[in-house]
């Protein structure tokens, strides 16, 4: 199977597959630096240019949903996220949601904002990932999700330039994005922006009154461990 194409429709397995579970510190959001268990799930449909975890496209081992939970107890920490990849691409990825939940879990889930999160169990903390136009996936937005926003919710773009600043703010503002979630995260691309170029913009415009709840955030495990370290 070819690594550099994406996966253009929805999995339906009774398995998923898993490309690694997990036990780390949470590198970004508002809940960086909490003990996390990841759930990194196979398979992605889109293709930034700057992805850091290609080795999630296609590589993974299939788990029924209780070796998942049984895997993810054996940790013993309470917060988890289901990342990827795209775990939405994966239909059972919201039942094995929902059974985190039911079992008592803070569950969040990190999504590339392409694919409807109207299924995903209202508990869950969504993480929504909207991809700007350095990333070169723009056109696969689905800006519907906005309204399956929840206000536990958070949003994240991930940001090279300035066009991709002007890019999000502009998203956030004509779809009034900061009234729906808690927290809108602006995050550099590694190594492509300076952080404090970031940083001077967002004081620059001066946007503290007009969305209160942006943020600045740095991928901190990467400051942690070397970026291209895998399961940290």
């Amino acid at each position: 199977m070819n690594i550099f194409a994406p996966m253009d429709k929805l999995i339906d397995n009774d398995l998923l597959k898993v490309n690694e579970i997990f036990f780390s510190i949470q590198g970004e959001s508002s809940h960086a630096g909490r003990p996390c268990v990841f759930v990194r799930l196979t398979y992605c449909n889109l293709r930034c240019n700057y992805c850091d975890t290609e080795y999630a496209f296609y590589h993974g081992q299939d788990f029924t949903i209780d070796a998942i939970l049984e895997a993810v107890a054996a940790f013993g920490c309470k917060l988890v996220e289901i990342t990827g990849g795209e775990p939405l691409l994966q239909k059972r990825s919201r039942d094995l949601m929902t059974a985190l939940c039911d079992r008592g879990y803070e569950v969040m889930l990190e999504t590339g904002g392409s694919i409807d999160v109207s299924d995903v169990d209202t508990r869950v903390l969504k993480i929504v990932d909207f991809k700007c136009p350095s990333s070169e996936m723009e056109s696969k937005n689905y800006l519907g999700n906005v309204d399956h926003l929840l206000p536990h919710d958070e949003v994240k773009f991930v940001i090279a330039d300035r066009a991709d600043f002007d890019w999000a703010l502009n998203l956030v503002r004509e779809y009034g994005v900061s009234k729906r979630v808690c927290q809108i995260l602006f995050s550099p691309v590694f190594d492509s922006v300076e952080p404090v170029d970031i940083v001077n913009w967002i004081l620059s415009e001066k946007i503290q009154v007009e969305i209160p709840n942006l943020r600045f955030q740095i991928q901190m495990h990467k400051m942690i461990w070397k970026p291209e370290t895998r399961g940290v």
